[in-house]
């Protein structure tokens, strides 16, 4: 049986979203971001259980993993129709941290089932814990 290869998110470094260039999302008003949200925080905890290694593939943006969990669960969905959520609608890829709109598929839902190993539900739970409180 053949399978198609798996579609992965760019490898873009984290950066704050405190920094984050809203160019390529047009709105018809101008917000500043809030500067005490805590997706930085939430992205620290996440690199202390998946740190960043000096060999291999670059990993995926901490940002568009933890964004695409929070996405699946806030709207109940599984794993393919998140991916599928994400790739239209451009308000979540907003939320992921895009710079702009692309309809492409931001990496394959099987990769739910790889964040789910590596952080591991004890790692889960600590990063729901900043999320909700």
């Amino acid at each position: 049986m053949r399978t198609s290869p798996k579609k992965r998110a760019s490898t873009q470094e984290y950066v704050s979203s405190k920094q984050l260039v809203l160019e390529g999302f047009e709105a018809p008003f101008h917000k500043e971001l809030n500067p005490k949200n805590r997706w930085d925080e939430i992205c620290n905890l996440y690199l202390t259980f998946v740190p960043i290694q000096k060999t291999g593939r670059p990993p995926l943006n901490p940002r568009v993993v933890l964004g695409a969990i929070i996405i699946k669960h806030l709207c109940n969905l599984d794993d393919r129709e998140t991916v599928a959520q994400i790739s239209e609608n451009s308000y979540m890829q907003y939320f992921l941290g895009y710079s702009s709109f692309s309809d492409e598929i931001p990496f394959d839902a099987s990769l739910f089932v790889e964040f789910r190993k590596r952080l591991g539900l004890e790692n889960l739970n600590a990063i729901n814990a900043k999320i909700w409180n």
